[in-house]
């Protein structure tokens, strides 16, 4: 079912990212939807099991680490609850199914701030509340799942009437019709259609610094060689952790001194990595690589029962995988039906003194060299490549918290479809991160000047806060359809200007829509012009523009880099 609900959103991404509201050349939830989904499905096809509980965990985790911008964190989230919904379970039913659904739509309401309806989230609401209504009429998942189709494309149908945008633009919610075509796909899958998935991610950047090279091309059905041949290149020798670690602890029993976190996770490190706690009332779910499995198992012992215990000895998993990439291996099948656990790990690293760190570290997301370089100069530690057009993961968020050796963390996600993933990665990570709400380049730029190294973590987060209040921002890039919003008559090709989140001028030529722009962000005044010009402005636009703004704005004071971003041929800023 997952596998044919990916490849049928997958098949459908583009159209999709044709419904975004806005028409600018950027729209991407369809891509933000399918490059989670996609990393989902990677991960728990590499960890397939016969239990619907353990399919789910692992596809859970795949989506959480893999998810990219709003729509792609709530899709996560949908999944997250219906694998908490159907947990411990080998097989579900029409009911468990149903009610696993419902836990998926209360865990993704309770991660947004403010839920809007007309969403994906009130597609993913009526389908669920119908399947449960359904499911105490019939026994049967495939008729189940037909009605959770019907209902979601209902729900879908009515998104515009709950959004005015969408009503206003003619178009139903992209998130939701993201949703419809995973669900689509399940029914397909149980009517004994195709299960195939192919996800080509060749033209997907990476996400971890702006100079890294292109993603290689996933194909998610090549042979099993062409998984492991990178492999071949790892000595076995060199696994220095062998034993893959996974068990439970009952704190309720048997226990010998109280349970603490830090110290149990300091004791682990000493001869381990990957070490991942997670406590959940009297049960703490504990997963480590250890040299000294024998140890680990006697100091869990000191706070509890062991319970669930696999260990895998990853040396002679890489022996069978070498040997199989070469023939037959003896072993291939003899643990066919043992369960099985994620491959993402969250390894700890064991940091050094807080008085040897630095005190604070920042993180911010751009696209261009030239924004990069700004933010460079304003000591941002990392700068994730990114913005509307490629939104960074939580997995991209958690390895650049990774990366960075500090006491507290900002994060200027600079984008409000990219804030729910970095929250996402602060939550994860057990490090102090404060994830400032910053929706565009101009405003990460004031927040970061703003910063005083010697304030505290509350009176940083104020002044950045009020910096970020203080500055309007303004892009200008093409219309892809024609359209009609707040009174404007929008054609496909012409020029737009948006400002706060609203497009407030549109022209045939690039410097006039300019102009009006500007005249509308300075409406009530302003003292500092910074215009960043994009990759494909021309020096006599932009020189034209400055004429302009000394003849009809001259008490301004105006400030010209280069930005070098794609998409927006200027991103405009007053203060």
């Amino acid at each position: 079912m997952v596998l044919s609900g990916a490849d049928s959103l997958n098949r459908h991404a583009e159209y999709v990212n044709a419904l975004n509201v806005f028409p600018v050349p950027d729209g991407d939830t369809g891509t933000n939807m399918n490059l989670t989904m996609t990393a989902g499905v990677a991960e728990m096809k590499a960890k397939m099991s016969a239990s619907i509980a353990k399919t789910a965990e692992v596809l859970s985790k795949g989506l959480l680490m893999g998810a990219r911008g709003n729509s792609g964190v709530i899709l996560s989230q949908l999944f997250r609850g219906f694998s908490r919904g159907v947990a411990g379970l080998d097989e579900v039913n029409a009911v468990q199914f149903a009610n696993a659904l419902q836990s998926g739509v209360d865990t993704a309401y309770k991660a947004v701030v403010k839920p809007v309806e007309g969403t994906i989230l009130t597609v993913a609401k009526e389908a669920a509340k119908h399947a449960v209504h359904i499911a105490r009429r019939t026994p049967d998942v495939r008729e189940l799942v037909a009605e959770v189709v019907a209902r979601a494309k209902d729900a879908l149908a009515k998104t515009p009437d709950l959004l005015p945008v969408l009503k206003q633009v003619g178009v139903v919610d992209s998130g939701g019709q993201g949703l419809v075509y995973i669900y689509e796909g399940f029914l397909r899958s149980l009517e004994g259609g195709a299960t195939e998935f192919v996800a080509d991610t060749s033209e997907v950047p990476s996400m971890t610094s702006p100079a890294a090279p292109a993603a290689p091309v996933v194909k998610e059905t090549v042979k099993r060689e062409q998984n492991t041949s990178a492999q071949a290149k790892l000595h076995t020798e060199d696994i220095e952790f062998l034993y893959d670690m996974e068990f439970f602890i009952d704190l309720s029993r048997g226990a010998k001194r109280p349970y603490k976190e830090e110290e149990f996770e300091k004791a682990l490190a000493k001869n381990g990595d990957s070490i991942i706690l997670i406590a959940d009332d009297d049960i703490v779910k504990v997963h480590v690589h250890s040299r000294l499995p024998g140890e680990v198992l006697d100091l869990a012992m000191q706070y509890g029962e062991l319970i669930r215990i696999h260990i895998l000895n990853m040396r002679e998993q890489h022996r069978e995988l070498l040997h199989g990439e070469h023939g037959e291996s003896a072993m291939a099948d003899v643990f066919a039906d043992m369960p099985v656990t994620s491959s993402i790990s969250e390894p700890v690293a064991v940091e050094p003194p807080a008085d040897e760190m630095a005190p604070y570290g920042f993180i911010a997301v751009a696209m261009g060299q030239g924004i990069t370089d700004i933010y460079k100069s304003l000591g941002i530690d990392v700068v994730l490549s990114g913005g509307q057009t490629m939104n960074p993961s939580t997995q991209d968020f958690i390895d650049a918290i990774e990366s960075i050796t500090a006491q507290h963390l900002f994060i200027l996600p600079n984008n409000s479809n990219i804030i729910m993933a970095a929250k996402q990665a602060a939550e994860i990570v057990e490090r102090d991160v404060t994830v400032l709400e910053t929706k565009t380049i101009p405003q990460g730029i004031s927040a970061a000047f703003a910063f005083q190294e010697e304030e505290s973590v509350e009176t940083n987060t104020e002044l950045m806060q009020s910096a970020i209040a203080h500055v309007k921002s303004g892009q200008v890039t093409y219309a892809v359809r024609d359209t009609s919003m707040d009174d404007l008559e929008i054609k496909a090709g012409h020029f737009i200007g948006i400002s706060g989140g609203k497009i407030v001028a549109t022209t045939e030529e690039l410097t006039g829509t300019c102009e009006r722009l500007l005249d509308k962000m300075l409406e009530d005044g302003g003292e500092i012009i910074t215009i960043l010009t994009g990759e494909d402005a021309k020096e006599e636009e932009t020189e034209s523009l400055l004429e302009w703004l000394s003849q009809h704005h001259a008490d301004a004071e105006v400030e010209v880099h280069e930005g070098g971003q794609p998409i927006y041929s200027y991103i405009i800023s007053v203060e």
